[in-house]
């Protein structure tokens, strides 16, 4: 099945993790990519995958804290494919939430800046260098990536939670301005993906640890996200606008005590989920 077949993407942040499954995906589904990341190696590499499983891509360089940056990575799309269906806004300085973010009272107000400036703001100018192109052709999809730190409070993080929260607020006024151009434009919201920068530190005592607050029997992958970006960007998501998409393995959806109850009550839980009192 091609989903996206011949319909022109971009994916941002896609030369590795998240990124790179969805922007694969969408290239199996038909699609014409453009490999956006601030890392043109590991693009280029990407662009190879792609190119090697039989799919079309192009690589290009982008900083998506940087305006004139962004707006080369639209001109390049332009001038390669002629247009633009697709916008996967998933690039994210993750750096900065990774090493210095912190608590509201302690957190650098030029970490926290520079969080909103890259992660927020350059979302929103992705989207608007985007708009247009879309309009264009008569409509398009711009998918965002969120995260469930939007939605719940954590010890640290701040300045990466508000940034996403901001994300979900943004695709909410994108899908209201221009829905009737036939752009639409909805966000997804990942929980705990593993990615293989993160599999060795996932792989023992702590990711048992998270693996005890989801619904699911394992933890998240790439290819998770992927499958619901190719659904968002088809023609099969016509009727979807304005909505946020958490991909989370059900990490959000449960009473806070669910782990504790397992542990303390395996028995009890287990006859629970069969309908025994």
């Amino acid at each position: 099945m091609q989903r996206v077949k011949q319909k022109i993407a971009i994916v941002t942040g896609a030369a590795s993790g998240i990124g790179a499954a969805c922007a694969a995906r969408l290239a199996q589904e038909g699609a014409l990519l453009v490999v956006a990341d601030l890392n043109f190696e590991g693009a280029q590499e990407q662009v190879r995958r792609i190119k090697d499983a039989g799919g079309e891509a192009v690589a290009a360089r982008v900083d998506i804290g940087d305006e004139s940056s962004i707006g080369a990575l639209f001109d390049l799309t332009l001038k390669t494919w002629g247009g633009l269906d697709i916008l996967h806004n998933n690039a994210a300085a993750t750096s900065l939430s990774s090493t210095v973010d912190a608590a509201v009272e302690t957190v650098d107000v030029a970490v926290w800046d520079d969080t909103m400036r890259i992660n927020l703001r350059g979302t929103m100018l992705a989207s608007r260098y985007a708009l247009p192109l879309m309009r264009a052709r008569g409509g398009g999809s711009i998918i965002n990536t969120s995260s469930g730190a939007a939605q719940a409070g954590a010890l640290g993080y701040s300045a990466y939670g508000v940034c996403k929260a901001g994300i979900e607020a943004l695709t909410r006024y994108v899908a209201a301005q221009h829905g009737k151009e036939g752009i639409r434009c909805n966000a997804i919201a990942p929980g705990l993906i593993v990615t293989p920068v993160t599999r060795a530190y996932y792989a023992g005592e702590i990711g048992e640890m998270m693996l005890s607050h989801h619904l699911t029997p394992r933890l998240g992958q790439p290819e998770d996200i992927a499958h619901t970006v190719v659904y968002l960007a088809s023609d099969e998501a016509a009727f979807v606008t304005g909505q946020v998409f958490n991909v989370d393995g059900g990490l959000l959806s449960h009473q806070p005590y669910y782990a504790d109850e397992i542990r303390a009550r395996p028995a009890a839980v287990a006859n629970a989920s069969k309908g025994q009192p």
